[in-house]
C-alpha cells in the first residue's frame, strides 16, 4: 500500500534569481519522496512573486498538488499587532506588516513533511520562515545563490 502524498513548504525570496537550482531542487525532493514511499508531492507555498510563483509554476507543469496560503495583507491584524502598527504600500493602500509572519505560521502549522527554502540574502520574510520551522522540528531543506 502506498504512503499518501508528502506536503512540502516552500518558502523563498521575492528577488529569488535561479529558477533552474530552484526547480531542479524541487526535482529531487519530489524523487526523494518518491524514495521513500509517497506517492508523489503536494507542492504549498506563500503566493508571493519570486521563489514562490516559480515553484508553484514548476509544481503545476508537472501535475502536481499545489497549496496556495497567501498572505492577508489588507485583512484585520491578529492578536499580536500594535495599535497604528498598518503602513501603506507604494499604491497608498493600508496593511499589516504582520500578515506574512502570520501566513508563515500557518504553513508551518500544516506539518509540512520538509520546507525548501530558497533565500537570498536580507530575505526577513523566508528567514522568519526557516526560524518557525525550525522551532517546530521541521526539516528545512535551503539553497542560496552567490
Amino acid at each position: 500500500m502506498n504512503t499518501p502524498l508528502a506536503l512540502i513548504g516552500l518558502t523563498g525570496s521575492r528577488r529569488w534569481p535561479d529558477p533552474r537550482l530552484l526547480e531542479d531542487t524541487l526535482l529531487q525532493v519530489w524523487h526523494d519522496a518518491l524514495q521513500d514511499g509517497y506517492t508523489s508531492i503536494e507542492l504549498m507555498h506563500g503566493c508571493a512573486e519570486g521563489a514562490d510563483t516559480i515553484g508553484g509554476q514548476w509544481a503545476r507543469r508537472n501535475g502536481l498538488l499545489v497549496r496556495e496560503r497567501p498572505a492577508d495583507w489588507t485583512g484585520p491584524c491578529g492578536p499580536e499587532c500594535q495599535p497604528g502598527h498598518r503602513r501603506r504600500n507604494r499604491r497608498g493602500l493600508e496593511y499589516c506588516p504582520l500578515a506574512g509572519h502570520r501566513r508563515n505560521q500557518q504553513m508551518v502549522d500544516e506539518r509540512p513533511a520538509l520546507f525548501v527554502a530558497a533565500q537570498v540574502a536580507g530575505s526577513t520574510g523566508t528567514a522568519d520562515c526557516i526560524r518557525r520551522a525550525q522551532i517546530a522540528g521541521i526539516p528545512v531543506h535551503r539553497i542560496t545563490t552567490d
